[in-house]
């Protein structure tokens, strides 16, 4: 009688404690950071495509930012999806800049923090997010992108014994494309490297205010 008990505790947790909300915003820039004292605003729809028979999840993500030197910025990030919602903050280092402007590589390194609140039986979970970007002009007017997107997720009230934590990580190619000298078109596909992962795409405006 206990081993059926602790046999149908074991088949009820591992229904509940496994749901997480994708929780995916997207990076959804280049390895160049903000001029300093520029202001930016990014909105882009994300579509999250579900794994082993999993819904779809459609979201919205929303960022703003402020350029602090020629060489860094951070970001207020927040994100609406259909199982949750997240609100995070990071910051990035342009650590390689290419020889002359809009031409060659550059080389950023941006780290953060987030929080996502699950909905409809997901549960909530806090993350702490690190992004090597790596990026090159093709014009003056295009940027193509690259990222590898590590997040560190912990779970929050998943009942023993079951893990609470665990990791997503996501190959990111994208592009940035100027429109005028205060909005770019940035785009990319998050490619799901992991089995906790799912693979994503986004598209969206950035506006600056200088």
């Amino acid at each position: 009688m206990k081993i059926s008990r602790l046999f149908l505790a074991a088949a009820l947790g591992l229904c509940f404690a496994l749901p997480a909300a994708a929780q995916y915003i997207g990076v959804l820039q280049s390895a160049e950071t903000m001029d300093r004292g520029t202001f930016k605003l990014m909105v882009a729809p994300i579509m999250a495509f579900g794994q082993n028979g999993a819904d779809d999840e459609f979201g919205v993500a929303a960022r703003g930012g402020y350029g602090f030197t020629d060489r860094f910025d951070a970001e207020a990030k927040l994100g609406f999806v259909e199982n949750g919602t997240y609100v995070g903050a990071d910051g990035e280092w342009w650590i390689l800049k290419g020889v002359q402007p809009e031409t060659g590589m550059d080389f950023s390194l941006a780290g953060g923090v987030h929080w996502m609140s699950g909905s409809n039986g997901r549960y909530d979970a806090m993350g702490i997010d690190v992004t090597p970007l790596l990026s090159g002009h093709l014009s003056p007017s295009l940027e193509l992108c690259g990222a590898l997107d590590v997040s560190f997720e912990s779970l929050r009230d998943v009942p023993p014994p079951f893990d609470d934590t665990f990791t997503r990580v996501h190959l990111v190619p994208g592009i940035e494309y100027r429109l005028s000298d205060s909005a770019d078109l940035v785009g990319e596909i998050g490619i799901a490297l992991d089995d906790k992962s799912s693979t994503y795409a986004g598209i969206g405006l950035t506006f600056y205010i200088r």
